[in-house]
């Protein structure tokens, strides 16, 4: 398979997992993959109840988008390694 066609698949698996929408004059936004959008959209109304605090909310969803980044890029570097193999 060439890179290029190997590219084009990721891409393409990464298009069906992620949630879009699309606003009028704003065009289309990625909110990303369904599991990630539950976990942020459920710490935000934690905090929106009050159960814990603003600041705990945004260092827990911080803390978890870029562990999730680290990951994206590990499984990156992962399928270029095997691209070479």
């Amino acid at each position: 398979m060439s890179k290029v066609a190997a590219r084009h698949a990721a891409q393409q698996v990464s298009k069906h997992q992620d949630v879009r929408i699309t606003l009028p004059g704003l065009g289309t936004i990625d909110l990303g993959p369904p599991d990630q959008l539950a976990y942020l959209v459920g710490i935000g109304a934690l905090a929106a109840l009050e159960i814990i605090e603003w600041p705990v909310a945004c260092i827990i969803a911080a803390g978890h988008l870029l562990a999730d980044q680290r990951r994206s890029a590990t499984l990156h570097a992962f399928g270029e390694a095997l691209e070479e193999a």
